[in-house]
């Protein structure tokens, strides 16, 4: 994985050679996804996908990949590895899917056999009893429940659950606003009435805290959903900050005295005297904004779904689209700003013009025509009336129809794009959801997670003993046998007693993975010459016979005492001997064979009008030396073709001399 990296840095690091690097990265990704395909039995692909063995050490990149799975759960050290290179075709390969399916479903064979109808049945049971379960694992992870609440499936669905309810709660806190309206009017609701759902906030900063802990920090900011969890988090944060700093406000200033007008006024006072930076104003606009970005985030289980992950990524795609676009929009969009407003700042004839923002919202939303020309005129003044009109004109003109067809055009290709490579987007993007439910820990959902469990002490007195007592020392790693490799040279290979270790036995993997791939290579090529061979015989074949059509119809017309007109001004012999001999002027020339005269009654004559095509039939046949090879594979096959015609219709005469002089 480390080569398929190289060429994507470089190209990013040297822009002059870009393109080479670009196709040298897409070779890469050619030959790991064909390398791979090579695997014969699961050890093979347990081999290759799995640990990494001394890499992880040497691989800045591999941070994070060390991190502990479920028991019995491979870690998949590679197949992580791959993911953070993003080499989609390598995950998207029918023998990573086949891995990452059978892991994804644990014990639950049925699982993926079953029908939407029934899956989505379980899901709903699942949302119904999610407190129940989360209660039933956080007092007996061992048992039964909590073995198949490990599946990762079933861990899936349980914390897609818990989200659900989150969102459903915050659905109901803007309904209890909306009936209570007078209560939540002015300041008489107390923080915890507006605060009920951090609950849930802080069970999300919990496993935010050990996602990082698991994952490493570099690693965990390289993805993108996890950098908009920051976001939702630091806003709701920030939302209680400001209720809590009005509730301490309000209590401070009435402890000294309760008759004040900073009393009245953070505890009594309306809505319409309190000042614009008002703390419950940045409080209430921080928790709507969050709130919106709340179910926003419930996309990320989208992948799990092929035809609503395919949209997921189309979605995301023509977002990154609109991001860039908009530096080009604002730089526009600002140029025409300043502009105009310095035209009708000295004359402030209208409203919606002269003022900086009354502008940029005059121009804002012209781009979707909502707003009249007629704002731009000034009948008394009739220079800054024309060219006012005139920018107005020209913005119109760069916006609605250059910048706005450029950014459709820009999301139809980027939806393209994905649609082409449809299947292989969304397996990468199901890949990465799987993988992350893999890990160990992390099985009880948000807001569950925020109560200590039996386990978590158990571990930690454990932990701290064998840190007290040094027994951490006495766990020694099993040395796993693996199975012997069958290659081409030795295919009933057996390994030795010593060589059962992971590191020798994944380089011999390696090995005869290389070596099958060349094999397979080299056939593949044998193949396709003895193909393009083939196809040359028969165009030979082919033109042969055209050929002796053509010469059976020159004799007969010389027999009957005709003048044959060859077709097109030019020699017979000239045009097939020419195709023949660049058909195969990439093989070897055979055995040289000297044919016989062809010498043919009554064409005496003829011979003026046919010197010129055996000229040209001359210079068709003589090499660089300037004599004439008679050992051209196109050469003997057209005079053997021509004495069977000769010994068989016309008896041999000297009349027609091979000219040396050609």
């Amino acid at each position: 994985m480390v080569e398929f990296s190289v060429p994507g840095f470089q190209a990013l690091m040297t822009i002059h050679f870009m393109p080479q690097y670009i196709a040298l990265e897409s070779l890469c990704q050619d030959y790991g996804f064909e390398l791979l395909g090579m695997c014969r039995n699961q050890s093979e692909v347990t081999a290759v996908l799995n640990d990494l063995g001394e890499d992880c050490e040497t691989e800045p990149e591999s941070e994070g990949l060390g991190q502990a799975f479920e028991e019995g759960i491979p870690n998949l050290a590679r197949l992580r590895l791959a993911v953070n290179y993003n080499q989609k075709q390598f995950v998207a390969h029918p023998i990573c899917q086949q891995v990452l399916s059978s892991i994804w479903c644990g014990n639950l064979a049925g699982w993926r056999g079953s029908t939407t109808i029934w899956k989505l049945f379980i899901a709903f049971l699942i949302f119904l009893t999610m407190p129940f379960l989360c209660i039933g694992y956080w007092l007996a992870p061992k048992s039964r429940l909590g073995h198949l609440l490990k599946i990762p499936v079933l861990k899936f669905l349980l914390h897609s659950a818990s989200y659900l309810w989150f969102l459903i709660f915050l659905l109901g806190e803007s309904l209890v606003m909306e009936t209570q309206l007078s209560t939540f009017k002015g300041r008489s609701q107390s923080v915890w009435e507006t605060s009920l759902h951090m609950i849930w906030v802080t069970g999300f900063l919990w496993f935010e805290c050990k996602e990082v802990w698991i994952e490493g920090l570099r690693s965990y900011l390289l993805d993108w959903w996890n950098f908009l969890d920051v976001v939702i988090l630091s806003l709701y944060l920030a939302s209680f900050a400001l209720r809590l700093l009005l509730a301490g406000l309000a209590y401070m200033h009435c402890q000294e005295a309760s008759d004040s007008t900073t009393c009245h006024y953070f505890t009594t006072a309306e809505r319409s005297e309190w000042r614009t930076e008002d703390p419950q104003f940045l409080a209430e606009v921080l928790f709507a904004v969050t709130s919106m970005l709340s179910f926003t985030r419930l996309a990320y289980i989208l992948p799990a779904h092929e035809s609503l992950g395919t949209l997921q990524i189309s979605i995301g795609k023509m977002i990154d689209d609109m991001i860039r676009f908009m530096f080009i929009l604002m730089i526009i969009l600002t140029a025409f700003l300043c502009g105009l407003n310095n035209i009708y700042v000295p004359y402030q004839e209208t409203e919606k013009l002269g003022n900086f923002n009354e502008t940029f919202q005059f121009l804002f939303w012209t781009m979707f025509g909502m707003e009249e020309h007629k704002v731009v005129d000034m009948p008394q003044f009739l220079v800054p009336e024309f060219v006012g009109r005139a920018l107005y004109g020209i913005f119109t003109i760069v916006m609605v129809i250059v910048l706005l067809n450029m950014l459709i055009a820009m999301i139809t290709n980027s939806f393209q794009k994905i649609e082409d490579d449809a299947d292989v987007e969304w397996k990468f993007a199901r890949s990465k959801l799987y993988l992350s439910y893999f890990r160990e820990g992390l099985t009880l959902p948000v807001p569950f997670n925020i109560l200590p469990s039996p386990k978590a002490v158990f571990y930690l007195v454990r932990r701290i003993f064998w840190f007290i007592c040094c027994c951490s020392s006495c766990c020694k790693a099993k040395k796993s046998d693996y199975p012997s490799i069958p290659t081409f040279t030795n295919p009933g290979a057996r390994a030795g007693p010593g060589e059962g270790e992971c590191g020798s036995y994944r380089l011999r993997v390696i090995k005869a993975l290389v070596q099958r791939y060349i094999e397979t290579a080299r056939r593949e090529f044998e193949e396709t010459r003895r193909k393009d061979l083939g196809t040359r015989l028969t165009e030979l074949t082919k033109t042969v016979s055209r050929l002796q059509s053509e010469v059976a119809s020159v004799q007969k017309t010389l027999a009957a005492g005709g003048t044959p007109r060859p077709p097109d001004g030019a020699s017979i012999l000239s045009r097939y001997i020419t195709r023949v001999r660049n058909s195969f002027q990439n093989l070897g020339p055979p055995t040289p064979e000297t044919p016989a005269e062809l010498t043919m009654p009554g064409i005496v004559e003829t011979e003026v009008s046919l010197e010129g095509d055996l000229d040209a039939v001359g210079e068709a046949e003589t090499p660089a030396s300037g004599e004439p090879s008679h050992t051209s594979p196109a050469y003997v096959l057209v005079h053997r073709e021509q004495e069977a015609d000769g010994a068989e219709d016309l008896p041999l005469e000297e009349g027609l001399e091979t000219k040396d002089e050609s």
